[in-house]
């Protein structure tokens, strides 16, 4: 089959965000070429590491790290303006793929941030890569603004969470559009088909940290009332309708929707889980076009 060129568009989405390289792996398994990629948030990290070719090392870093050691990566403010600094994730994630200027990755890629002060969209098109990454995921209250040319950057989700009108076209070309946001799709949870992790003791500390945090969480799957969960629906529900009107303003010719709920936005250290989750979904959506 011939390869069709692909604009990609990956919205924002915290660890649900890793559904997008499922998506890449699908695509690319059913012989199309992405020759473009924009995201927002967790969308421009996985797009731009996309972008550098170096995918699969973040991935297989990912794969190997459990929740204990993930939480080595989270360096917290005792000042204001969010609750974590960010500092040693993009440390680690230049240790792993060394950062470069946007304009010397392998296809276009564009990040999309919000100026917290003006209220204005960014669209990084140029200059460091994670500069445009570490802007773009920064969510309010949990990640420090970031600052770039004396501007104070947010999450890219505030804005313009899934940005089908940034992405680079060229002729004949389709647009891919990943929405890991979506309130109206039913929640099907897959049976993972890897090994589990081996999961290991936690530290009495962080125990009791976690015990204190789950407080503020739903106590069951049916309890939806929680400190932490009002304001993380209020903002998932802002974010679908954004996204909603921006299809229907720019739609796109494969549509690739997730359930809001299928998993968390700080689910990170399910990364492989969510991964073949996407995968998954992405098959079913390339199917149906195809078949069109």
């Amino acid at each position: 089959m011939k390869k069709r060129d692909v604009a990609l568009v990956l919205s924002s989405g915290g660890a649900k965000g890793f559904a997008h390289v499922g998506v890449i792996h699908a695509l690319e398994r059913n012989g199309f070429k992405i020759h473009s990629v924009a995201g927002a948030s967790m969308g421009s990290l996985i797009g731009g590491l996309y972008a550098t070719g170096e995918l699969d090392n973040f991935i297989d870093f990912m794969d190997h790290i459990d929740l204990r050691e993930l939480l080595h990566f989270v360096d917290i403010n005792l000042g204001a303006g969010g609750i974590i600094k960010g500092e040693k994730v993009i440390e680690q994630l230049k240790k792993l793929i060394p950062d470069r200027n946007i304009e010397d990755l392998n296809i276009p890629y564009c990040a999309i941030a919000t100026n917290i002060v003006t209220g204005e969209e960014k669209v990084f098109t140029k200059g460091k890569l994670y500069d445009a990454i570490r802007a773009s995921i920064a969510i309010p209250t949990v990640f420090t603004p970031h600052v770039v040319n004396e501007q104070h950057y947010v999450d890219g989700g505030v804005i313009n969470p899934i940005p089908v009108n940034r992405v680079y076209r060229k002729k004949r070309d389709i647009v891919v559009a990943v929405n890991v946001n979506d309130i109206k799709s039913k929640v099907s949870m897959p049976v993972p088909s890897e090994k589990k992790k081996k999961e290991r003791k936690l530290p009495e500390a962080l125990t009791q940290f976690l015990e204190k945090a789950e407080k503020l969480l739903p106590r069951n799957k049916h309890d939806r009332i929680g400190t932490f969960n009002i304001t993380n629906k209020s903002i998932n529900l802002m974010i679908n309708q954004i996204s909603d009107l921006t299809l229907q303003l720019t739609p796109p010719d494969i549509q690739i929707d997730f359930p809001i709920d299928c998993y968390g936005t700080f689910d990170f250290y399910k990364a492989a889980e969510i991964i073949e989750y996407g995968d998954k979904m992405a098959e079913k959506a390339i199917k149906a076009y195809l078949k069109k």
